[in-house]
């Protein structure tokens, strides 16, 4: 790459053309890349250009021509992949997941992300209010000490202090269920206080970062998630930064040290690491399905392919579709 600093993701001919993070023939080079993904049609072989749907992302980056940086930015920016495997995925997966990034900056404008306003704790509260609709119980405080199961091994109740819940499904997180999950790694975590915008943030309130492994010479990206006092998580004039990765050392400071100075000077900072944890149980059996943990990344991806997961697990359905059709802004981020 040619620049050090914090840049704004190139995402459209324009943008890709006045970056700083490519020389004059790569700019050239990426917008075609641009232009190609936009006008691709699966079902339209004049649009192909010898890149057929199944074959490989690393021959997509060789049509074009891409440089390590610029194949960094469309893998993990643009697409999203935690890893290097992606570039020996069909090449209609990254095509694919680099439209939706387009689609979704074609909603908001500024940015495809979207943070709600006072945090991640209202989206719970609005799964709650919509249960209630649905005729859901919620009992709170309540500790869960085991379960109950039918004479098939089918799980049909929660054990609490005072009784058992009935119920022909569970659902819960890795914290419940010890003996039916395994760790797979460890997330480092650091959350700063800071009393400024991340610097070549153009002062923008909320951001994410991304910093791809191959540029800092790791074997996982870090992530920086930015949000402030413009969400109602914070007093005026104050920014909450998460910065994480998945740990490759016992040292979590060492993990997030490339990262962490991308955000200082901060007022405060507490680090933090937490197991990964994924199910090994089986739910068609037991009736019991398990989230995976959260990982490092902080554009929840991971997750809402989790939630499809469980949501296939438990009614049956092999395919699952669905589309957001957002009915006003809310707040956005870079």
């Amino acid at each position: 790459m040619k620049s050090t600093k914090i840049n704004k993701v190139p995402a459209t001919e324009a943008e890709a053309v006045s970056s700083n993070l490519m020389g004059m023939f790569e700019k050239k080079r990426f917008r075609d890349f641009l232009m190609f993904v936009k006008e691709y049609d699966v079902k339209n072989p004049k649009t192909h250009s010898s890149i057929s749907p199944d074959v490989p992302s690393a021959k997509l980056m060789d049509k074009f021509n891409l440089g390590e940086g610029v194949i960094d930015i469309v893998g993990h920016a643009l697409a999203l992949y935690r890893d290097e495997n992606w570039l020996q995925e069909p090449a209609i997966a990254t095509i694919e997941r680099t439209m939706l990034y387009f689609d979704s900056l074609s909603h908001y404008g500024k940015s495809p992300y979207l943070y709600p306003i006072y945090g991640l704790g209202d989206l719970p509260q609005a799964f709650a209010r919509l249960s209630a609709v649905y005729g859901g119980t919620y009992m709170l405080n309540k500790p869960v000490l085991g379960f109950t199961f039918d004479e098939n091994g089918r799980v049909n109740g929660v054990k609490s202090d005072d009784g058992v819940a009935r119920c022909k499904t569970v659902v819960g997180d890795p914290s419940y269920f010890s003996d039916r999950t395994k760790q797979i790694g460890k997330v480092a975590r650091c959350i700063a206080i800071l009393d400024h915008s991340l610097e070549h943030t153009n002062n923008s309130e909320a951001c994410q970062i991304i910093l791809p492994l191959n540029q800092v010479k790791r074997k996982s990206d870090i992530y920086i998630s930015c949000v402030s006092f413009a969400h109602n998580v914070a007093p005026k004039g104050k920014y909450i930064v998460i910065v994480s990765t998945t740990m490759e050392t016992d040292d979590p400071k060492k993990d997030l040290d490339v990262g962490i100075k991308f955000i200082e000077p901060t007022l405060h900072k507490f680090f933090s690491v937490s197991p990964l944890y994924e199910p090994v149980n089986n739910p068609g059996v037991e009736g019991i399905h398990i989230s995976k943990s959260y990982d490092a990344t902080s554009h929840f991806e991971t997750v809402c392919d989790d939630v499809v997961r469980l949501y296939q697990e438990i009614t049956g359905e092999a395919d699952v579709s669905y589309i957001y059709v957002p009915k006003k802004k809310e707040s956005d981020d870079q």
